[in-house]
Parts: C-alpha cells; structure tokens; sequence
C-alpha cells in the first residue's frame, strides 16, 4: 500500500513540474488565445447588435416608403431607392423591386429596365431573379416585345417556380393573336400540371373554351336594324 502511494505521489508531482512547465513556456500563447476568444466573442456580439439596427432602420423606411407610394409617385420610387442604397441585403433587394414596380407605372420601359438589372445581380438569389424576369417581361408584353415572350417561356419550364403566370400569359398572349393552336398547346401545359393553382384551374375553362370556340370575326360595319312588325289589323 505504501508503495502504491509513494508511486502516485510521484506521479501528481510529476504532472505538477510538467503543467508548471508548459505554462511558464507558453503561458503567453494562452493568453494570447483567450484574449482573441474574448474579443471575438465581442466582436460578433457587436455586429449583430449593429445588423439588427441596420435592419430595424430599414424596416421603418421601408414601411414608410411603402406607405408613401399610395399617393406619391416619383416620391416614392426615390424613397425606395434609398432605402436600397443603404439597408442591408433583405430590405435592399425588396426596396428595389417596389422602386421597380413604381417607376413602371408612369413608365413600364423604364420600370423593365430597373427589373432587368435586379435580375442581372448574381448577388441576389435565384429566385428573386426570376421574379424580377417575371414583372419585367409582364411590362413589355403590351410592346409586343418578343424578348418579353423569350423570357417567359424561359420561366416556363416544369421545375419553375413561376411557370404557372408565365404558361397563362403565354397562352393568352398566344390567344390575342389568334393563334389558337400555340395558345391550346400553354393551356394543355397547364392542365398536366398537378402544381397548378385551383384559381387558374378555374380560369383555365374559360381559356379552353374560347380555343375550342374558334377564331371570333368582329365586323365594324353597324348591325342591321330588325324588321318593322307588320301594321295593325284594323277590321270593322
């Protein structure tokens, strides 16, 4: 037993000399580390008290712009790129497409223009991208602007998550046009898709029909008048 203890008490005693050792050498080292540890702990602590902020801020002005849009204009597509030129990520890509949005209101080749250049940003995620291809192309419809259909049935593709309003705007521009078969063969599209929202479900039978209804031939001549009826019968 004695020299059981004698053994362990040598051991202790050597750890003892051994920690005492590796401290004196690289106590500097240690400390060194806990101060970076400290600081860094600090210092993320510190920049998501500062994100935060930036965030709070960018909300409030975002709102504030959201608000202001209901009766301004010019006013307020410039609040919204303000607020994109200085709130962090999240409020920066909303703010620019509601500036986007407003400016084609009163202009729908400059407002096309602000959605092409969010959907150029490869800093921005793919699916705000496409969203911004989405109400871009949407505008130049009305242009007839065949780089808007281009667009379209690039977004049109069965793992899309906005393949829905493209096929619709697809078919019925398709359908304005008279072309019949190229707007069935959209509908037919949507029809196959399980995905398909139960609203354009809806809308979808009135498309259908008005395909299988044919061309509709509108005369600008004035319709005939119906024929007088026929005197009264005067007997005496």
């Amino acid at each position: 037993m004695k020299e059981d203890e004698f053994i362990r008490e040598v051991n202790e005693e050597y750890r003892r000399d051994r920690a005492a050792e590796v401290w004196k050498r690289y106590s500097g080292v240690f400390i060194g580390i806990a101060v970076l540890v400290v600081l860094g702990v600090g210092g993320w602590r510190f920049w998501q008290h500062e994100q935060q902020v930036q965030a709070e801020t960018a909300s409030r002005r975002f709102d504030e712009a959201v608000r202001s849009a209901k009766d301004k204009g010019a006013e307020a597509v410039k609040s919204f790129e303000a607020v994109a030129a200085e709130a962090p990520g999240g409020y920066r890509v909303l703010a620019r497409l509601r500036a986007a949005a407003e400016t084609g209101k009163t202009d729908a080749a400059a407002g096309a223009k602000a959605y092409a250049a969010i959907a150029q940003d490869t800093a921005i995620g793919q699916g705000l991208r496409d969203v911004a291809r989405l109400r871009g192309a949407l505008l130049r419809l009305d242009a007839e602007d065949p780089e808007a259909l281009n667009t379209l049935q690039g977004l049109a593709t069965p793992t899309n998550a906005f393949r829905h309003t493209a096929r619709e705007m697809l078919g019925l521009t398709a359908l304005r046009k008279g072309d019949l078969e190229g707007a069935g063969r959209w509908f037919d599209q949507i029809a196959g898709d399980r995905e398909t929202p139960p609203g354009l479900r809806q809308r979808l039978e009135v498309y259908i029909a008005l395909v299988a209804g044919g061309p509709v031939q509108v005369s600008d001549a004035a319709p005939a008048a119906p024929a007088a009826p026929p005197p009264p019968q005067v007997t005496r």
